[in-house]
């Protein structure tokens, strides 16, 4: 006779104990902070005088930039979309503006300034609601090499393999626009290509795949950082090297685990430390680069310089690595960040979208190219600067943001 109260004396307890659960969990995740957004590119078009600096800047320096980007513009068809969802609008929206800039007189900056001023609007960038990100620097790596074979230059730079096969995933559909993956079809189906340790380790040694041989394995790395370079031979010939492909594998920064590991701070990570802690334990050098998978294959270049993603040749201080899954190449920007070498300055310059990076990722995100020597080295290297930026796409484009 007792048990059946006892019984429904506990049915009442599991039934609180679960009502009082639930009210944990609702708290908690009430608590809890919604998750972020996803990224998107937001343009609000502001007027010529909102941009910081815009009076001070010699324009006309990017001017040479942005004419290499309008002969590939207006190669395009007229109906040809700008840009992830047309943000940049349609060829035909550039082919005005690109005919009136081959009419600029050389190095005048007030020509080139009245030219923007009447053919773009600018839109003010942001990632949703934020402004700010982060920008920056690259250059083109000088290294000691050699043609042939020597015990003195062990580190082979390699070429594309014929057999890895890179995909846009953009053409298969508009989500995936920006994104691509690599890799090599074995039995039918496309399979990953070896990381970085593996190339290392010797998985394509012996299939003449080998476009030079270089000196320093640590100037190597940062060379596949970077994506271009100058390789000086000892008769005294040099040559110019660029990106030709990558192995399908994300990009990770050795800066990151060495702040893990606690042999750097955060706000000490630079190129410059970075190699310096290489050069300081050779013993783990190895093992500390290949915790970056992925690996880039190179070729040789001809022409003025370095060649960026458009295909053009990239102009020192003037041109910008960014995300093509939310901007295009060709589109001029006008960034307004912290300066690299001075604390206490802006950078605030017009530069043209022509070239991407593993690790440029975001709406609001750049890389700045700096060139060849050591100052483009020294600013590129110590280039974490916050900032913001301004699109300037012609006036007959009216973005959806």
């Amino acid at each position: 006779m007792l048990s059946h109260p006892v019984v429904r004396l506990s049915a009442a307890a599991v039934l609180a104990a679960a009502f009082l659960i639930g009210c944990e969990r609702k708290e908690e995740e009430a608590k809890a902070p919604p998750p972020p957004p996803p990224e998107k590119l937001v343009l609000t078009p502001v007027a010529f005088t909102a941009l910081p600096g815009w009076s001070a800047d010699r324009v006309a320096e990017a001017v040479p930039a942005f004419q290499r980007s309008c002969a590939k513009v207006k190669a395009l068809a007229a109906d040809r979309s700008i840009g992830p969802d047309g943000v940049g609008g349609k060829a035909a929206d550039w082919q005005g503006p690109c005919a009136e800039l081959a009419k600029l007189p050389p190095g005048d900056d007030m020509a080139a300034r009245a030219y923007f001023e009447t053919w773009f609007t600018p839109y003010a960038a942001a990632n949703n609601a934020e402004r700010r990100g982060l920008f920056t620097g690259y250059y083109e790596v000088e290294l000691k090499g050699s043609r042939t074979p020597d015990p003195a230059f062990p580190v082979p730079l390699y070429k594309r393999p014929a057999d890895l096969v890179m995909v846009d995933l953009g053409e298969f559909a508009d989500r995936w626009r920006g994104e691509r993956i690599a890799g090599r079809v074995t039995a039918g189906r496309l399979k990953p290509f070896e990381d970085r340790a593996a190339i290392e380790a010797g998985a394509l040694s012996g299939k003449g795949l080998e476009l030079v041989w270089l000196q320093d394995p640590i100037a190597t790395f940062f060379l596949h950082i970077q994506g271009s370079g100058r390789v000086s031979f000892p008769d005294g010939t040099e040559t110019r090297v660029g990106y030709a492909a990558q192995n399908g594998h994300k990009y990770v920064a050795i800066g990151r685990e060495l702040i893990d590991r606690g042999a750097l701070k955060r706000e000490e990570v630079s190129l410059q430390t970075i190699r310096a802690w290489l050069q300081a334990n050779p013993g783990e050098a190895a093992a500390l680069m290949n915790k970056n998978p992925s690996y880039v294959f190179f070729q040789e270049l001809k022409g003025e310089g370095p060649n960026g993603a458009q295909n053009v040749a990239l102009t020192p201080g003037r041109s910008l690595a960014v995300d093509s899954k939310f901007l295009p190449y060709g589109v001029p920007v006008w960034l307004d960040a912290e300066d690299p070498l001075d604390a206490q300055a802006r950078l605030r310059r017009l530069l043209i979208a022509q070239d991407t990076g593993g690790a440029i990722r975001g709406p609001v995100r750049g890389d700045v190219f700096w060139g060849h020597g050591p100052e483009a080295e020294e600013k590129a290297g110590v280039m974490k600067s916050a900032g913001e930026y301004y699109v300037l796409l012609p006036k007959t484009v009216a973005p959806a943001s």
